[in-house]
């Protein structure tokens, strides 16, 4: 297979721009680096779709575009991090505050710890408006409500004056993407925005990211652990895997060629209906690795039924098929779709 080499960001014009960001956090155990050497450029309108197993690094490299890493970690200094033309990476708080909630908005994992529960809902989504937008005071009420009815919320007024606890799971989710999206952001960062939400509500608000992305030409990264909504809702794909990106791909192309045997077993891993009654799940055997005590070699060599010496001395670099197509993986033995 021809290949070329990949280790830098392709586009300078676009809305997001990142090249080899390095994430480190100092712990109890040592120094650690949940994001090591990520490099991609999103553009206006696409959805990014970030996957992996938990612990990769995907909520921390989340955290890092908006500025809120834990107290004991920073960003690497020199790292090229670039959002609408603005060097995000050595930014001071006092300017990020600017940027954080208006252009750059998340949806977190959790509703529940990302509410406050002592101020009312209604409350929460006008304090958003008020630091990021230029509505008046009388009229924060009423775009709260609309903010809430732009995420399907029913009867919005009737809770505006609720507790987050007064909620359903449901709609304490829509609750903080109406807060994040009322500033209308370029980018919208979604942690995981469905988890523990039936079937229904997730379809719905999927539905909402996308309706609103064309309204406001927004870009979105959307982490999650559920394979089929990446294969159904983005544009492009990263799987990461030990603080790294293994395999980046537009999304049609990584779901029909899979390169990366993580990839591979992450796919093999899905539950299947036609599955036999007897047969057991495929599990990918082994543990991911210790980030306080990375290797010198691939993160996953433990793990993959192809590893050989090399893998175990060598980190493999993000290489990308010469035919241009923006299929990039980071494998010494990656797999032939023609024999999978």
């Amino acid at each position: 297979m021809n290949i070329i080499s990949a280790s830098k960001t392709e586009s300078t014009s676009s809305l997001l721009s990142l090249t080899d960001l390095v994430v480190r956090i100092d712990t109890p155990k040592g120094t650690v680096y949940p994001v090591n050497g990520v490099s991609f450029s999103l553009d206006s309108g696409r959805t990014l779709g970030i996957v992996g197993e938990s612990g990769c690094g995907k909520s921390m490299l989340c955290r890092a575009l908006i500025g809120l890493l834990p107290p004991e970690g920073q960003v690497v200094r020199g790292v090229d991090m670039h959002f609408n033309g603005v060097d995000i990476g050595t930014l001071p708080d006092k300017f990020f505050n600017r940027i954080r909630g208006r252009d750059i908005s998340m949806v977190f994992q959790n509703p529940m710890t990302s509410l406050n529960p002592v101020m009312r809902v209604g409350k929460q989504i006008g304090e958003n408006l008020r630091l990021h937008t230029t509505i008046a005071s009388k009229e924060v009420r009423e775009a709260s409500v609309n903010c809430l009815l732009q995420v399907g919320m029913p009867n919005p007024e009737c809770y505006l004056d609720c507790y987050p606890h007064q909620l359903s799971g449901g709609m304490r989710q829509r609750v903080v993407i109406a807060m994040a999206l009322s500033a209308r952001p370029k980018l919208l960062i979604a942690d995981e925005p469905t988890t523990a939400l039936d079937v229904t509500v997730q379809a719905e608000i999927l539905e909402r990211f996308h309706t609103m992305q064309i309204e406001f030409d927004m870009a979105i990264i959307l982490v999650t652990h559920n394979l089929a909504i990446a294969a159904n809702h983005t544009d492009e794909v990263a799987v990461m895997y030990g603080g790294k990106i293994v395999e980046y791909a537009p999304t049609s192309i990584l779901f029909s060629r899979m390169l990366h045997p993580y990839t591979r077993a992450l796919m093999n891993a899905i539950p299947r209906l036609d599955t036999a009654v007897d047969e057991p799940f495929k599990l990918i055997e082994g543990n991911p690795p210790d980030l306080a005590n990375p290797s010198l070699g691939c993160g996953f060599a433990n793990r993959c039924p192809y590893a050989s010496d090399i893998c175990h001395r060598t980190a493999p670099p993000l290489v990308g098929c010469k035919n241009n197509n923006g299929h990039r993986f980071a494998c010494f033995f990656p797999l032939d779709p023609e024999k999978e």
